[in-house]
């Protein structure tokens, strides 16, 4: 019997962080446990992460997807250098290959964030 994954639930904040940004970066693993990490161009939709990409299904990205459908994904920004502000959104997830194995969906099992509190 496959144990059911509660929803993850984002905040007000980094729902409307992640809206905002349109670069994030997906990492991807290998079955021989070679990490791969690349920005990629995506959408939020207040649940999910969504991207695409010229000729993806031919990317190394995709290629690991295929075969390890785990992945993270981290958008991230410098909000201000002095003081020092980082914020972002780290998202452990599946990934789902639709449309014609042109577009990933990623169905978020895990996030956290840091520096959410204030702009």
């Amino acid at each position: 019997m496959t144990k059911e994954i509660d929803p993850v639930k984002f905040s007000e904040r980094e729902s409307t962080f992640l809206k905002e940004q349109r670069l994030g970066r997906i990492a991807t693993v290998s079955l021989s446990m070679q990490p791969h990490v690349v920005p990629v161009a995506f959408e939020f939709d207040g649940s999910y992460i969504f991207f695409g990409g010229w000729d993806l299904k031919n990317s190394l990205k995709f290629r690991n997807i295929l075969q390890n459908n785990k992945v993270a994904f981290v958008v991230d920004e410098l909000v201000s250098v002095n003081p020092w502000k980082p914020r972002g959104v780290e998202i452990k997830g599946i990934a789902e290959i639709l449309r014609g194995n042109d577009y990933v969906k990623i169905v978020p099992t895990k996030k956290s964030s840091w520096g959410m509190s204030d702009k």
